[in-house]
Formats: structure tokens, sequence, C-alpha cells
């Protein structure tokens, strides 16, 4: 008779962890380094369509430095593992006992009993061997490999979607207080960022907010002042 008990299912969120780092990182780069080049520009007392087109200009060049970024770092790890798996499958064809007895003592050094440990390794390299030694020894599980592609996309879709906070925001605010509009409204983005993003991570949204808009305050901070020393030059 077929059991009616509910299955249980856990929800970890290390499974999350590729395209969240990405794309918290595209985020919050495109809302804070855009919203610092657009909060520099406008304290240099430069016209809207200039300062339009600087915003727009980061945008873009963003994207793609941010794209690029990450498919290079991710497959360089992406690589490594390739390496790894590719070594640890020929030492499996060439001395397979030596790797069952590898792999029992992963288990016992765990706190496996010894003869537990054993027919555990046993078992494990008679249903899948490459798959258990690249868990248990190498550390590489399907949840945490390495994506590039996903990394890059979502890296370059997130810094796009961060950057056009400040660019509309300039589109819409009054010329006179442009600037001081644009960190204002940037800051609130990058704390509601942290907070999700840390709530996401499983840590205390307070502490993801204080961070986030602390830094991103100090960066827009420095650059305006930047674009002041430097509007105040050419005047």
């Amino acid at each position: 008779m077929r059991s009616r008990r509910a299955v249980h299912r856990e929800h970890h969120r290390t499974g999350r962890i590729g395209w969240l780092r990405a794309a918290v990182l595209g985020a919050n780069d495109g809302i804070l380094s855009t919203a610092s080049l657009v909060v520099g520009v406008g304290a240099a007392n430069t016209a809207r369509p200039e300062i339009l087109l600087a915003g727009i200009a980061g945008l873009v060049a963003g994207s793609l430095s941010m794209a690029a970024g990450e498919y290079v770092s991710v497959s360089s790890q992406e690589d490594t593992e390739q390496a790894d798996l590719a070594r640890e499958r020929e030492e499996l064809a060439t001395m397979p006992e030596a790797e069952e007895k590898e792999l029992a003592g992963i288990y016992v050094h765990r706190g496996v009993a010894p003869d537990v440990a054993q027919e555990v390794a046993k078992q494990l390299m008679a249903h899948d061997a490459l798959a258990a030694h690249a868990r248990d020894e190498l550390g590489i599980t399907e949840q945490l490999t390495a994506k590039p592609l996903q990394a890059a996309l979502a890296s370059a879709a997130t810094f796009a979607g961060g950057a056009a906070l400040p660019i509309l925001t300039v589109v819409f605010a009054p010329m006179t207080h442009v600037s001081i509009i644009v960190a204002v409204v940037s800051l609130v983005c990058l704390a509601g960022l942290g907070a999700l993003a840390a709530r996401a991570g499983g840590a205390s949204p307070w502490i993801g907010m204080a961070r986030v808009a602390f830094w991103g305050a100090v960066a827009m901070a420095l650059t305006a002042g930047v674009g002041r020393l430097f509007g105040r030059s050419s005047g």
C-alpha cells in the first residue's frame, strides 16, 4: 500500500549562490557606478543632455564589462573544475581500489565508523564513482558548479536594470537639485537591494542595508566632490 505521508522537501539557499551573487553584484554596481557618474557630472554644473549621455554610456559600457568579466572569471573556475574532474576520472580508471580507500578515509575523517565508511564508499563507487569523488573529495556539486553564461547574462541584465534607475531619475528630476535627488533615490534603491539580497541569502536585512548604503554614500560623495572641483576649475 502506498504511503500517504507528505514528502519532506527542504529548500536550501546554496542553490541560489551562483546566480544570486552575479545578480546582486550587477544590480549594485549598476546603481552605484551610474549614480556616482551622474552625480559627479551633475555636480560640475553640466546640462541635462550631457548628464544623460554620460549615464547611458556608463550603462552600456558597464553592462558589457560586467558580462565579460563574469564570463571570464567563472569560465576560469569551470576550467579548473573540469581539469580536476578529468584527473579524477583517470585515477578512477587506473586505480579504483585506491580511490575507494581514499573515499572511505574521507568518511572516517568526518566521524563515520571505518567498517561503515568502507561499505558506503563501496556502494557509492558502484553507483556513480565520479559523482561521489566530485562531491566528497573535490567539493563540486551540480548546484554549485560554475555556469559562465548564466553568470554573465545575470550580471549584464541586472547592471542595466540598476543603471536605469539613476538615468530615469535624471530625466524627471529638476535640474536645480538633480545630483541630490539622484543620490537620495539611488541610496534608497541600494538599501532595498542590500536588504533583499541579505534576506534571500538568509542574513539580516538590516546589515545588508547598512553596508550597501554606507559604501554607496561614500562613493557618491567622493565623485560629487570631484565633479564640483573640476566644475569650478573649468569655470
